[in-house]
C-alpha cells in the first residue's frame, strides 16, 4: 500500500486507546467459534477478512474494539475507525491507515449511499488486500441489504466471511453487568441488577455509562450497590419511580 499524502493523525476520528470493558473475555453469548475467528484475524493468524452483522446492541463495536486491543497487546498495530465519524472525508481517513496491519471499520450502514465514501472504501479494500492488511467490517445488515450505490463495493464485501450477532436478552445483559462490575472491583447485589434491568434503558452502551456513574457514587460513599442505593442515586430518573 503506497503512502498517500496524509493529514495530521489528530484530525482523524481514530481510537488510540481501547476501553478496558471492550475485551473478548467480556463478550457474552458469541456464536460458536466467532471469538477465535476474530482473534485470529486480529493477530495475523488468518487471512480471512470478516464482516460482523447485527442489530444495534448486538456487540459489533465491542468485538471490533476487542480485536484492536488484542492486536495491540500482541505488539501488532491496529486502528479502529467509526465510519460515521469519517463520513464526507473517507478517503482522507483511510489513507492515513496505509501501513496499519489490522483495521476495524465499524458501521458500514452509516455511510452506505454516499458515493464518494463508497468509492474510497472500494479503493481502500483493494489496496489493503494487495498489501496484506487485515480488515474487520461491521454493519447492521448484510451487503446485499445495504443501500450501496457501488455494485463493485457490494461484491467485495460479500466475499468476506460473515458472522451474525444477535442482541442480548435480559440474562445476557445481567451477565455483562456482572462481568463489568467484577472488572471494576464493584460489589453489586443481584437484586440491584434486576431492579436496573426493569427500570432503565437496557442497551449495553447506556448500561455501561450507568455502571461508570454508579461506580463513582459507590466509591465516594463506600457502599455496595443495593436497591436502596440505586433509589438514592437515581432518584426519579428511572421512569418507574421507586417501586
Amino acid at each position: 500500500m503506497s503512502r498517500p499524502d496524509a493529514p495530521a493523525a489528530a484530525q482523524l476520528p481514530l481510537a488510540l486507546r481501547y476501553p478496558p470493558d471492550q475485551r473478548f473475555d467480556g463478550f457474552v453469548a458469541a456464536p460458536a467459534g466467532a471469538l477465535a475467528q476474530i482473534e485470529a484475524l486480529a493477530l495475523g493468524h488468518s487471512a480471512d477478512w470478516l464482516y460482523l452483522v447485527g442489530a444495534p446492541g448486538s456487540g459489533k463495536t465491542h468485538l471490533a474494539l476487542s480485536a484492536c486491543a488484542a492486536s495491540q497487546a500482541a505488539t501488532r498495530r491496529s486502528a479502529y475507525l467509526p465510519l460515521a465519524a469519517a463520513a464526507g472525508r473517507m478517503r482522507e481517513a483511510l489513507d492515513a491507515l496505509h501501513d496499519t496491519p489490522f483495521i476495524a471499520l465499524d458501521g458500514l450502514d452509516l455511510v452506505a449511499g454516499r458515493r464518494e465514501d463508497e468509492v474510497a472504501l472500494f479503493d481502500f479494500h483493494n489496496r489493503a488486500r494487495d498489501a496484506g492488511i487485515a480488515v474487520l467490517y461491521t454493519a447492521r445488515a448484510a451487503p446485499d441489504a445495504l443501500p450501496l450505490v457501488l455494485p463493485d463495493l457490494r461484491s467485495r464485501l460479500s466475499q468476506c466471511p460473515r458472522i451474525a450477532l444477535a442482541p442480548l436478552d435480559d440474562g445476557g445483559r445481567r451477565q455483562v453487568l456482572r462481568l463489568r462490575a467484577k472488572r471494576r472491583g464493584l460489589a453489586i447485589d443481584e437484586a440491584a441488577i434486576d431492579w436496573l434491568l426493569r427500570r432503565v434503558d437496557r442497551d449495553l452502551s447506556s448500561l455501561a455509562r450507568l455502571l461508570d456513574r454508579l461506580d463513582r457514587a459507590s466509591l465516594a460513599e463506600q457502599r455496595r450497590i443495593t436497591v436502596p442505593f440505586l433509589r438514592q442515586v437515581l432518584g426519579g430518573e428511572t421512569g418507574q419511580g421507586t417501586q
